[in-house]
């Protein structure tokens, strides 16, 4: 046993940066803008300046609810506005590539671009997007906004500090019904761009980029609209020997058709030196319910640990994903979410949809070349 105890402070929240007053110009006004967004801008204290959506009325009760003091009648005009500094896209995802490609011919006054995950529905796309913002000067990060949710945080501050070893098996078991958007019926890809991508980023977070990919898929009943990734379940296997696995269950039984319900996401990683334990509260969204973390480790033994905060993923989150942002801009750094980083994960996602889709072993490589 150690002669004391563990430091137990964990670092689950974001980083902010200096100067909070950047200014934000924000494309889109639906729900992950007005609820998520701007919720989580307000309570951090950063800058939202301009708004623009494609129904202006809209654009404008947004506007009014959060302070934001223009609206703006077209996205070029928010993009040529010289005030703003800093794009908020909150854009479909076959959108969101030409928004990039329109934001960086401003590249005089536009600084950095917050992008919408998926950042493309595929790799080369998301490659050109990349390689434009690298080109004209603008940082790019991407709203891959389950990496701030506080427990996978917290988890990868224990897996940081060695308290778990070397990480066995990691799995994420989710039993909840996504509310699909109405853009997700012209994607190709459902469920695995649109809702396991949060999980398959979440374990490159913990564990980095798997080696090969096994994948399972099949429609969701509930979904009526044509689709082919519905329930996905699929293994990611490491070179160092580690497995993750998921299973992104949008079904979950007939909770909505008449049965009762048993909503709920649960995560676990098992290292060789501990064990932690974790739940995600966002399936009781728009209740506010913090996800929960519990760890034991050899390195202090007889005790699960069982820290809690209040913050919760909707809408706290948010903060971070701008923040690491807006700190890359004052540090002249890449984001921790960066867009070059996020390639790996479309790739991954990639991988996982290809291999349900043609049965066999896939590997990330192979979309990264």
């Amino acid at each position: 046993m150690p002669t004391s105890p563990l430091e137990l402070t964990l670092d689950y929240l974001p980083r902010l940066p200096h100067r909070l007053d950047w200014r934000i110009g924000c494309v889109g006004a639906g729900f992950i803008m007005s609820d998520c967004h701007l919720v989580a801008y307000r309570k951090a204290g950063f800058n939202p300046v301009a708004i623009v959506a494609r129904d202006p009325k809209k654009a404008k009760l947004v506007a009014d609810a959060h302070g934001i003091p223009r609206c703006h009648a077209a996205v070029a005009d928010l993009l040529a506005d010289p005030q703003i500094e800093v794009i908020d896209l909150a854009v479909p995802p076959d959108a969101q590539p030409e928004l990039i490609r329109a934001a960086v011919a401003h590249r005089g006054h536009i600084r950095g671009i917050l992008a919408q995950k998926p950042l493309a529905m595929t790799v080369k796309v998301a490659r050109a997007c990349v390689d434009l913002c690298a080109d004209a000067g603008i940082v790019l990060a991407v709203n891959q906004n389950m990496r701030y949710d506080q427990s996978v945080r917290a988890l990868k501050d224990i897996l940081n500090r060695g308290w778990l070893g070397e990480p066995v098996l990691g799995t994420i078991e989710m039993r909840a019904i996504p509310h699909w958007m109405p853009w997700s019926e012209k994607l190709h890809s459902l469920s695995t761009f649109v809702m396991s991508i949060h999980h398959l980023d979440t374990f490159r977070y913990w564990f980095g980029t798997p080696e090969r990919v096994l994948a399972s898929t099949r429609p969701d009943p509930r979904t009526k609209f044509p689709h082919s990734d519905g329930i996905n379940l699929y293994i990611l296997e490491y070179a160092n020997g580690c497995r993750a696995s998921s299973w992104d269950d949008v079904w979950t039984g007939p909770a909505r058709e008449g049965s009762e319900s048993d909503i709920y996401i649960r995560w676990r990683v098992e290292g060789t030196d501990g064990l932690a334990r974790g739940t995600i509260g966002w399936p009781s969204y728009p209740t506010p319910t913090p996800s929960t973390l519990d760890f034991t480790t050899k390195q202090q033994p007889g005790y699960w640990f069982q820290p809690r905060w209040k913050e919760v993923w909707f809408p706290d989150a948010f903060v971070g994903t701008m923040a690491q942002l807006l700190c890359a801009l004052e540090e002249g750094t890449e984001p921790d979410i960066g867009g070059r980083d996020n390639v790996e994960t479309v790739a991954l996602c990639e991988a996982v949809y290809t291999a349900a889709k043609e049965h066999r072993v896939a590997t990330v490589h192979e979309f990264l070349v």
